[in-house]
């Protein structure tokens, strides 16, 4: 339990928090002087965790309606329900207000879980954690149906990939974005974004968007299945995302061939589930990884936005490991060669192999 006081913005929040938490303990048994932070995210949403009189806990999220729309977080919630997923049951919601008291997944995520693995064990734990996480991802992807959440479409692709130029580019690196420039990455972007929609037949699923090890918990006793976290972005698009976000984590690399080691297994237990994920490893491989690329650079726009206009500079640290994870899949693919000489123009690099524009 973190131990430190809560901050509010202002005091009428700090007082309209008060109010709530007074009128909804004593139908949940919260012990309302036990509030203490859990976590923050890269949103405006705040999460505290409150301890019940039963000996369990409760989180509480802050989410300022101004800033933060919870219903699709609600809508999803009860999607990974359905699939059979353990993800946080809404237990109250106050739309108006913002504030929302959820069932507790507890505190240790998958991330923290094999970073604190002594070495010997890394391996195994993570491995077998890897599963886990495939096996709930799988559960995700069968339980898909069009029409329920937003499309993952050309437009919210072209959206996403523009973060790059915008905000990496541009206001991180102060580099430019002149015509040339511009029409250089559309037509690299227009390549991107068309084999990520129509690889593998254009095959569509539930997309979680954020399916990484920081976002899965591990359980502390009892309940068998990893929880499921920051779901609330979910869209309905192509099968490959979850995955490559899963094995391109934002916080944690892989070698090599333990990415295509639970990569292959993903896909052998995908296809034996009848999701559409096609007959051929390459295929399907290659399309992960133009689905990872995409990610990648918007990974990076958001990690420069959320330094330079939001004021958290801790996610600018980690974008050197999305440059070399965008690197590494140019360097294997020729028609993304020219991609790789611009990130290494971007970068102050020299290219290491010949392409050219």
């Amino acid at each position: 339990m973190t131990e430190s006081p809560l901050v509010w913005p202002d005091a009428t929040r700090a007082g309209a928090f008060s109010a709530w938490l007074q009128a909804h303990a004593p139908a949940y048994g919260l012990l309302a002087e036990t509030v203490q932070p859990a976590s923050a995210d890269a949103s405006f949403r705040r999460y505290f965790r409150v301890r019940t009189a039963d000996g369990g806990s409760c989180i509480i999220m802050d989410a300022p309606p101004a800033q933060e729309d919870c219903a699709p977080f609600v809508k999803v919630a009860d999607l990974m329900a359905g699939a059979g997923l353990n993800a946080p049951r809404v237990l109250a919601w106050d739309q108006a207000q913002g504030f929302m008291l959820l069932s507790d997944l507890g505190a240790r995520t998958m991330l923290e879980v094999i970073e604190q693995q002594p070495e010997a064990n890394k391996a195994q734990r993570a491995y077998d954690l890897y599963r886990e996480a495939i096996d709930a991802l799988v559960r995700w992807q069968l339980a898909s149906k069009p029409d329920v959440l937003p499309p993952y479409d050309d437009a919210l692709l072209k959206r996403e990939l523009a973060l790059f130029p915008d905000w990496y580019v541009a206001q991180h690196r102060g580099i430019a974005v002149d015509d040339t420039l511009r029409a250089k990455l559309d037509g690299l972007f227009a390549q991107i974004k068309a084999s990520n929609l129509q690889s593998l037949g254009g095959a569509r699923v539930f997309v979680h968007r954020d399916f990484m090890p920081r976002n899965l918990m591990v359980p502390e006793s009892g309940e068998p299945r990893l929880g499921v976290l920051d779901f609330q972005d979910a869209v309905y698009g192509p099968i490959t995302y979850d995955i490559a976000s899963l094995m391109r984590d934002a916080f944690i690399s892989w070698p090599e061939d333990f990415v295509l080691e639970i990569t292959v297994r993903y896909w052998e237990q995908a296809r034996k589930a009848g999701l559409p994920v096609g007959e051929d490893f390459g295929e399907f491989y290659r399309a992960v990884e133009w689905m990872g690329l995409q990610r990648h650079l918007k990974i990076l726009g958001i990690f420069a936005r959320l330094t330079l206009r939001d004021g958290k500079p801790k996610y600018l640290a980690d974008t050197p490991r999305f440059i070399t994870y965008a690197r590494a899949t140019c360097a294997r693919y020729r028609q993304l060669g020219p991609l790789m000489v611009l990130l290494d123009e971007i970068e102050g690099n020299e290219t290491r192999v010949g392409y050219t524009f």
